[in-house]
């Protein structure tokens, strides 16, 4: 958390003295005065500067690693949380540790609504759309290959039954894999139908 401290004659100089050692807007901190400073004598004599305390409101990846470590810790998982911020519009924390699998749970169900809720923290706080992606112990990458394996198996049922199969529900991170896997298959197409967090794939025949 970024503070700083700063005196002028007015609350205004002060403040506008704090913003600029911050580097940032009025909008974006929150602001204590201090001391309310006192003119003195003919404006000379026994003067005291305005002193406030100017703090920085945190970020949205900010805001979303403090979330996800609140419920980490609840949760009685020790772990370390390494950021990875793709053009600021998706952000992965990797995390690493013990007990891994607690987090992630059943099928990845833990993980996914842990990433639903940590999604809505940064986009609370950000002015454009956020990605978040949980990734514990590299789960994302193995997740993916199993998801191909997945929607190839589920595409040759579809088309062998000759009737629409529907996966359970997953985040759009990765009902994407879905459809980019199976983006070429002449023989199926595939579409996302519910309301988020529950939405969820259907692979159906051509």
């Amino acid at each position: 958390m970024r503070q700083v401290t700063a005196t002028g004659s007015t609350v205004e100089e002060a403040v506008q003295s704090a913003l600029a050692q911050l580097e940032t807007t009025e909008d974006q901190v929150e602001i204590k005065i201090i001391d309310e400073g006192k003119k003195g004598l003919f404006g000379l004599f026994g003067s005291r500067p305005v002193v406030v305390e100017v703090t920085a409101k945190p970020g949205a990846v900010e805001s979303a690693e403090q979330f996800l470590q609140n419920i980490v810790k609840n949760m009685g998982i020790e772990a370390e949380i390494d950021i990875v911020e793709k053009d600021g519009r998706n952000v992965m924390f990797n995390i690493s540790g013990e007990k891994m699998g607690l987090l992630i749970g059943k099928r990845g169900q833990t993980l996914n609504a842990l990433q639903y809720l940590t999604q809505l923290v940064a986009n609370r706080h950000s002015s454009h759309y956020i990605r978040v992606i949980l990734n514990p112990e590299d789960y994302r990458d193995r997740r993916k290959e199993t998801l191909v394996r997945l929607a190839e198996r589920l595409a040759s049922k579809a088309t062998q039954l000759g009737e629409p199969v529907s996966l359970e529900p997953m985040p759009n991170y990765e009902r994407k894999i879905i459809h980019t896997v199976l983006a070429e298959n002449e023989d199926v197409e595939t579409i996302s139908r519910g309301e988020e967090p529950n939405r969820y794939v259907v692979i159906q025949p051509k």
